[in-house]
């Protein structure tokens, strides 16, 4: 799988892993931290570490944290581990985070995701948090042998893929490419418009095009549609009709579900494979997914923002 080209032996990482329960499905850490950025985000000796952990049993895993790293936690920890999960799993995008944390000398942060809801994720796009962190160069530090869950990030990948590819030209560079991927979970996502770096997605994919090479490689080549030139960076993809309706019907259910949306005229109560076929037929094709995909992304924003409000309202 793509995605285990990028582990990681570090020896940092595997100390920090030692301070928590052992119980995890998957361990990534990723950011500037671990990866070189251009611009604002380029110390990373002193810049934060991001971990995301993913469990099986979140109430189980969190009652051995809070044992192991009581100070981590806010004053929910007052309200027991059944709270954090709840609060975990049921707001939000299924992450509980702790932050600014000091352990082994590095400041961190790491949010705790049930293995379930990360694979929906994965799979279905449903709010695209943590599958679009993972749709980037990450350092894996430890995987266990659940099947449905390596199979998930594959998938994760290759979605990826296909969006960025209904969204280029014909011809396109490599650097095009991942910059399409890369940018795909801050579609609509206001942090992009106001108080984020507007050149993020470019911070993050001029600096690492060797990893994004390495994450994306294999997938390239063996992808029927695409003619990958690996040694000139140049790709070529069927932008046919019949190419891209293969292409659409691949796509995440989420995102599927938004061009249909936009797509279907009120009264024809079209199926969402008659709108996907329309859609192929096209010339606007591309455009249409990108706006599928904005709007996917700023329902998850409010729906997260919703979710929170109302948790808010009934803690206080």
């Amino acid at each position: 799988m793509a995605l285990q080209a990028l582990q990681s032996s570090g020896v940092t990482f595997r100390k920090i892993l030692s301070h928590f329960p052992e119980e995890l499905s998957l361990a990534f850490v990723y950011g500037s931290g671990v990866y070189r950025q251009a611009g604002p985000s380029s110390d990373q000796k002193n810049a934060m570490l991001d971990f995301v952990f993913t469990v099986d049993d979140p109430f189980t895993w969190h009652s051995k944290n809070l044992k192991k790293n009581w100070r981590h936690y806010s004053f929910l920890k007052v309200l027991g581990p059944k709270m954090i999960t709840s609060i975990q799993n049921n707001y939000g995008a299924g992450v509980y985070y702790n932050s600014l944390i000091m352990c082994d000398g590095r400041l961190i942060k790491y949010g705790v995701i049930s293995t379930n809801i990360l694979i929906e994720d994965l799979l279905n796009w449903n709010n695209l948090y943590i599958a679009g962190r993972l749709q980037k160069p990450v350092k894996i530090i430890s995987m266990n042998e659940d099947v449905t869950l390596r199979s998930a990030l594959d998938r994760n990948l290759k979605s990826a893929v296909t969006t960025a590819f209904l969204m280029l030209p014909e011809s396109f560079s490599e650097e095009d490419l991942f910059i399409e991927i890369a940018g795909l979970s801050y579609s609509g996502d206001f942090r992009m418009v106001v108080g984020e770096d507007k050149t993020k997605v470019l911070n993050i994919v001029k600096p690492n095009i060797a990893h994004f090479r390495e994450l994306y490689g294999s997938i390239l080549q063996e992808n029927p549609q695409v003619v990958y030139k690996s040694q000139q960076g140049r790709l070529e993809i069927d932008k046919s009709p019949e190419g891209q309706f293969t292409q659409l019907m691949t796509l995440p259910k989420s995102l599927q579900q938004q061009i249909h949306h936009i797509m279907d005229s009120p009264g024809k109560n079209r199926d969402v494979e008659e709108t996907l076929f329309q859609v192929a037929h096209d010339p606007d094709c591309g455009d249409v997914v990108r706006l599928g995909m904005k709007k996917s992304v700023i329902y998850s924003s409010l729906k997260l923002h919703k979710m929170w409000k109302g948790w808010l309202r009934k803690t206080s």
